[in-house]
């Protein structure tokens, strides 16, 4: 809930001022097109959230005014209309003069094409069907590139020379599982192994990145979803991280979770946003988060490469043979082993959007996906079906994770963040994580400044 002083601060944003981090009373210069951009972003935000009462997982979260929440609760706004009124705010920042600054004219980017994903999944809603690659551009701003069968065979190959057990009855996705066994972190250690790992993950981040005081976020452990583990950002720099304990979860998880979920990702990545663009600028379109729309992809492809930004090179496994396996009572004389079958096994992440994309485009069915998964992305099949059902629920999101991954990495690099350097590679990182870009805006750089 927000404190009378920060509801004053949202107030102040219809009349066109824009307040310093604390809802303090400092306001920003009126421009041309300041106001009417903070008219379009209150609007922006109700209407994500009239989308909401449609589709339960559209809004991710939103910390603005509890009231506009209720209205939209109150008024459950047809489809049409807010399809209409989504076109009008379109048009009507088309009509804007471009901003002279850099920072107002992403922003006028990033509301716009916002808006344009949103009037898509309106249309979504409202029976329309798109293909795999037309649902992911008009959503997510991106398009994953195709990749052949062949492609995942030489990767299988690979692995199946990696692997022991070759030339036995077993297949190569049976004895992959036996492989995995042996890294499978028991039930009773999984929290002390996670909880560890996130500390790590915060320290790394934290000597990098300045972290608001007082952040912080709660793990729950859960069962019956779909996906692995979530961040539900709550607000006033904090967030729930829930950790799905359906299926076993092997020792590579714990780092990835805690620094996709937590440092430096979806919990960096959320507190960045309010601090930086919410609360320093006063820019309301920021307090909602709607989960199909481009700023997925960034949220997703951050959040896996913030985790090669937290353990860069070999760092990894040193930390989790030092720590993780002891913890989790697993055989550290191992971990390099691990680490060299995963990084085989990661070169088959685009496996997962070519079975979404055939069985989306209804060349296939859920059970030949699920097969596909199976036979290309290594899935035993509990987790091959677990998959299908996310594609049901999630769709094109899928290419959020690698394609976003590869994106951010490609952007980060080019600015001059590359591994040898390694200050810079974290100040790209935290600007990217700071500032309203669009996935198409990964390959070309506006100037912010």
């Amino acid at each position: 809930m927000l404190t009378p002083r920060c509801l004053a601060f949202f107030t102040a944003l219809a009349l066109g001022l824009g307040l310093a981090a604390g809802c303090s009373s400092t306001a920003a210069p009126v421009t041309d097109t300041l106001q009417p951009m903070n008219d379009v972003a209150e609007r922006y935000v109700k209407l994500v959230l009239a989308v909401g009462q449609h589709d339960r997982d559209y809004v991710d979260a939103f910390y603005g005014p509890p009231e506009w929440k209720r209205e939209a609760d109150a008024a459950k706004r047809p489809l049409p209309e807010i399809a209409s009124e989504a076109s009008g705010l379109i048009a009507r920042l088309e009509a804007l003069p471009e901003p002279a600054d850099g920072m107002l004219r992403l922003r006028k980017d990033y509301l716009t094409r916002q808006l344009q994903a949103l009037t898509a999944r309106v249309a979504m809603l409202g029976g329309k069907r798109f293909s795999f690659d037309e649902e992911s551009r008009a959503l997510y701003d991106a398009a994953a590139p195709i990749n052949t069968e062949e492609h995942f065979r030489e990767v299988r190959d690979e692995l199946d020379r990696a692997l022991p057990g070759k030339g036995g009855r077993a297949s190569l996705v049976e004895r992959y599982e036996v492989f995995r066994k042996d890294y499978t972190i028991p039930k009773e250690k999984v929290d002390a192994v996670f909880r560890a790992a996130i500390g790590e993950c915060r320290d790394r981040t934290a000597r990098h990145i300045s972290l608001p005081a007082g952040e912080s976020f709660t793990v729950e452990y859960v069962t019956g979803k779909t996906w692995s583990g979530y961040n539900w950002y709550q607000g006033k720099f904090k967030s729930l991280i829930q950790v799905n304990t359906d299926l076993p979860i092997t020792i590579d998880r714990a780092i990835d979770l805690a620094c996709h979920e937590g440092y430096p990702g979806h919990h960096v990545y959320n507190m960045l946003l309010e601090k930086s663009l919410v609360r320093d600028r006063g820019w309301v379109e920021y307090s909602v988060y709607p989960l199909f729309s481009p700023q997925s992809l960034i949220a997703e492809g951050s959040a896996n490469f913030g985790i090669e930004m937290a353990f860069p090179g070999a760092e990894r496994v040193a930390y989790e043979k030092a720590t993780l396996y002891p913890l989790a009572g697993l055989d550290p004389s191992r971990a390099e082993e691990f680490a060299r079958v995963r990084q085989i096994v990661e070169r088959l992440a685009y496996a997962g959007n070519e079975a979404a994309r055939r069985y989306l485009n209804r060349e296939i069915d859920a059970a030949a996906a699920a097969r596909w998964l199976a036979d290309y992305a290594l899935y035993p099949r509990d987790r091959a079906e677990q998959r299908v059902r996310f594609i049901d629920q999630y769709r094109s999101y899928v290419i959020n994770y690698n394609l976003g991954k590869d994106l951010v990495r490609k952007y980060v690099e080019s600015q001059g963040g590359t591994p040898d350097h390694p200050e810079k590679r974290w100040e790209v990182f935290e600007e990217l994580l700071s500032s309203p870009r669009l996935p198409s805006q990964l390959t070309t750089r506006p100037q912010a400044g």
